[in-house]
């Protein structure tokens, strides 16, 4: 069900897809309908709200202000229709996390299966995506709260904790690194190396880190995702590298923290929509998601 006005919903959907032909298409309404509502919204405001190009259309910085709202509007929108279905018990409802990988793998899943215990009719709808596409969907109220690496200010979103989060290496058990409270990144670079892309925040750092140092590299395995790299590690093909969220355990691997100031530009961020209203199962659970980021010896 739809609660926007149509004009706010025709806004929308060509500012996310940039043209009035792809927004026609997705909403199923002829190009000159969506042009007239957005002459309506222009003129009303007195302002325009796009460039127009000949590839397309572009936000003005008005645009983007009235983009911000609708999309505020758009999330606590669906949430009361949600509310509304549900009848009395208002509080039944789905949270949305997305996030990164690493937080996906075991602090998350611990803290919905904890919240879960204590709020037994809340569900969760968990999204593992890159970082940056889990700050977009929290952005465009796709989800409720994410949980992701960032680097730089966070402009659109309201950022409800930040904590540096160090850089362990996983070498094979009874690798000669096992055991060492720390290893620079020099000496790590002299083992073979599994990596992630460069798409990566922690590769961006590493590769930044190696070029400041002096060093060169060339991996053996290049893979964003977790598992490979683990079982990779296992098998003893090589050194790689991961997030130390405080919920490192035995995994057939040794952990030893990497020891460069160039990780300490990284952040874990909890991130939500700036204005929007959360329900009180989604605030309560950020709460819980940030007491976990804060204090990693407890996301166990």
């Amino acid at each position: 069900m739809q609660l926007l006005p149509v004009g706010i919903t025709y806004f929308l959907e060509v500012a996310r897809t940039g043209t009035l032909t792809e927004a026609a298409q997705a909403l199923t309404v002829a190009p000159s309908a969506i042009s007239r509502q957005i002459g309506k919204l222009e003129s009303g405001f007195g302002v325009p709200l796009f460039v127009r190009h000949a590839r397309g259309m572009t936000l003005t910085d008005a645009g983007s202000r009235l983009l911000a709202h609708a999309r505020r509007s758009e999330a606590e929108a669906a949430a009361l229709v949600h509310e509304l279905r549900a009848g009395p018990d208002v509080e039944t409802r789905t949270i949305t996390v997305a996030c990164s990988e690493g937080f996906g793998r075991r602090i998350i899943p611990r803290a919905m299966a904890a919240f879960r215990r204590e709020n037994p009719d809340v569900t969760f709808q968990l999204d593992v995506v890159s970082r940056q596409e889990a700050t977009r969907r929290v952005v465009e109220g796709i989800a409720d709260i994410a949980v992701t690496y960032t680097m730089g200010p966070q402009h659109n979103v309201r950022v409800e904790c930040a904590v540096e989060v160090p850089v362990a290496g996983i070498v094979p058990i009874g690798h000669e690194l096992a055991g060492r409270d720390r290893v620079g990144l020099a000496e790590l670079c002299e083992y073979p190396l599994a990596l992630g892309s460069t798409a990566t925040s922690q590769r961006e750092l590493f590769d930044i880190g190696v070029q400041l140092e002096g060093l060169t590299i060339h991996p053996v395995l290049v893979c964003d995702a977790l598992a490979p790299l683990y079982e990779f590690v296992r098998c003893a093909g090589g050194v790689a590298l991961v997030g130390d969220l405080g919920d490192l355990d035995v995994d057939g691997v040794a952990y030893v923290r990497l020891d460069h100031p160039v990780f300490r530009q990284r952040e874990a961020q909890v991130q939500t929509m700036p204005g929007r209203r959360l329900p009180w199962s989604a605030t309560q659970f950020t709460s819980k998601l940030v007491s976990l980021l804060t204090s990693p010896g407890s996301a166990g």
